[in-house]
């Protein structure tokens, strides 16, 4: 008999839904689970103003791979990466959850396993803004202890 299902079987997917594999990481994950993933990046990554050069590349690499991006952060964070699968003709899906938190705002992953080692993209690294001197503020500089 192996894996066929009964009558029984029938009918508690039909009341409770079908049994989902790994539901805490299809949690995270924005529906898939971690060793499918090719790369991902926080939701604070994906509200950064630029994208993630390091993203784009990885559409260009991974042609049958699908974006899956959190549907609760606000369509103009997700937009810019929304263009880049399109230019690299890469699938992608805004997911929502109801009732369903993730610090996960968009993932690269495959429908099969891939065992990507590391997954997350290193935050950008950005320098740090030099306070602006106008010319009476550096005159009198030298006062400053």
């Amino acid at each position: 008999m192996g894996n066929r299902k009964n009558v029984e079987d029938y009918l508690k997917e039909g009341i409770y839904g079908e049994k989902e594999t790994l539901p805490e990481e299809r949690k995270k994950f924005l529906g898939t689970i971690r060793e499918r993933i090719v790369a991902a990046l926080t939701n604070d990554q994906v509200m950064e103003a630029e994208t993630y050069p390091e993203v784009t590349r990885l559409l260009h690499e991974h042609p049958d791979a699908k974006l899956l991006l959190n549907g609760a952060l606000d369509y103009s964070y997700l937009s810019k990466y929304i263009k880049e699968a399109d230019k690299s003709d890469i699938p992608f899906s805004i997911v929502e959850k109801k009732g369903v938190e993730t610090d996960i705002g968009l993932v690269l992953a495959y429908d099969h396993a891939i065992n990507q080692k590391e997954i997350y993209i290193k935050k950008q690294k950005k320098e740090p803004e030099k306070p602006k001197k106008n010319g009476l503020s550096s005159l009198f500089s030298f006062w400053k202890d």
